[in-house]
């Protein structure tokens, strides 16, 4: 089964965003990876989750190369040996693994590919545990509909990332998810900042110990113009947009309740 991010998936058609560059279209089961060749990492990812139909796959699935892209358009394993990086997973494991069981399990594993994954500081605390659990709050907040929610998740490909074993480390990501609204398609948008924590010097890789992850809410239209990534009808259903919000403001995150999603 590989049938790839479908546009269709909400009540509104969400595309999926497009990057000004060119990139190698990756379609794994439920979700889709846009892979820049030349930063070798993911553009964008675009990934359908039915929180209804979630299945509780146990772990499994090594990392492995894409074989439909050339090994040097991809940061394989000689990126994350011997140092303080995680291949941190762009679409999650779990996000796919809805339906029938066997088609649960296949797009778990299709996760461990290398274009879905980017390096990370090593080692969890409050902030990337948040990171990692903004899917699950935008899956709650959405159970009065149905439960589905697309969401689109990428490093911020930066001209300034520090070069490191033949890449440039993203110092940058974003993500964006997307819902059924009470009156239409709603959306919100996520910065995560681990510049703090990448430090590379003479070749090795090191983790300040006072460094942290830094979550953000922000307008989906500061994201698409700092990724250069075409966000299209996602920025018009910014719940930062509402007139309630406040145009423009980066909102800091250090819990799930203070994320705005209405």
């Amino acid at each position: 089964m590989t049938d790839g991010y479908d546009p269709t998936f909400l009540d509104a058609e969400v595309p999926l965003p497009q990057p000004a560059g060119e990139t190698l279209a990756l379609p794994y089961p439920r979700f889709t990876v846009l892979l820049d060749p030349e930063r070798r990492l993911a553009a964008v990812t675009g990934v359908n989750i039915d929180g209804a139909r979630l299945r509780a796959v146990s772990r499994s699935g090594d990392w492995r190369l894409d074989p439909r892209a050339d090994a040097d358009q991809q940061a394989g394993p000689d990126v994350y040996a011997r140092n303080d990086l995680d291949r941190g997973h762009l679409v999650r494991r779990r996000d796919p693994g809805w339906g029938d069981l066997d088609e649960a399990r296949a797009a778990t594993e299709a996760t461990f590919f290398y274009p879905n994954a980017a390096p990370q500081a090593a080692g969890f605390n409050q902030s990337k545990e948040l990171w990692l659990g903004l899917e699950d709050h935008v899956l709650s907040y959405a159970q009065a509909t149905n439960q589905r929610v697309s969401v689109f998740t990428a490093p911020l490909l930066a001209a300034e990332d520090p070069p490191y074993r033949g890449i440039r480390i993203p110092l940058k990501f974003w993500k964006v998810a997307a819902w059924n609204g009470p009156t239409g398609l709603a959306a919100a948008g996520f910065l995560l900042d681990q510049s703090e924590l990448v430090d590379v010097r003479e070749g090795v890789l090191a983790a300040p110990p006072l460094g942290a992850f830094r979550t953000f809410q922000v307008p989906i239209a500061d994201i698409a113009d700092a990724a250069g990534v075409d966000l299209g009808m996602l920025v018009g259903a910014d719940v930062l947009a509402a007139p309630a919000a406040r145009p423009g403001a980066w909102r800091e995150l250090n819990s799930l309740e203070d994320v705005r999603l209405r």
